[in-house]
């Protein structure tokens, strides 16, 4: 790879646009660069998560996950690429299967914490959240490949069971939460 990023302050973006993939440029505000910045910030929390001691399966589990969002951000920044495909969307549907099966039935709703770990993963499941309605709403005003969306929607499911699977694996219990009228109690 020469120099493929040799100037980083281009100040092209000075004007409130930043350019796309495939040359032509949009609003910072477009649906299309809202998406882009939210896959974006998604991949920057699930590397945060990966700073913390994790299970090998779960980093290598999560180290491809960012390969795959930042092949989505590819698709995301030129309009008309495919990059995600159905198979990616698949193996998350089968590492979510593999660490909820090693969880209790959740019969609780909980609250995001425990260990710090899972409190990052949390926060990497909302982003994500997010991230899923910034490609719901590009989707309303152009196309978009239904395993992005899939991907998105697969990855937050995903982020909350890794986030009861670390605090397992620490020895951390999950925080559940309790009704209003269960805290006036105490």
């Amino acid at each position: 790879m020469a120099n493929r990023l040799s100037v980083i302050a281009t100040r092209t973006g000075d004007d409130g646009t930043t350019g796309l993939g495939d040359g032509s440029r949009l609003p910072k505000d477009a649906p299309r660069v809202a998406a882009l910045g939210d896959v974006d910030e998604l991949n920057s929390v699930i590397g945060l998560l990966l700073t913390e001691p994790l299970p090998e399966d779960v980093a290598a589990d999560l180290l491809a996950i960012q390969h795959d969002l930042f092949d989505m951000g590819a698709e995301l920044c030129i309009p008309g690429h495919v990059a995600v495909k159905e198979e990616q969307v698949a193996q998350l549907d089968a590492r979510l299967a593999h660490y909820n099966a090693a969880l209790p039935p959740l019969r609780e709703f909980i609250l995001p914490g425990g260990s710090r770990a899972a409190a990052v993963a949390h926060m990497a499941r909302t982003v994500c959240r997010r991230a899923e309605r910034a490609v719901v709403a590009l989707a309303g005003v152009d196309n978009v490949n239904a395993p992005v969306r899939q991907y998105l929607n697969r990855l937050s499911d995903l982020m909350f069971v890794l986030a009861r699977y670390l605090n397992k694996a620490l020895g951390v219990g999950d925080i559940f939460w309790s009704s209003p009228n269960a805290r006036k109690a105490t």
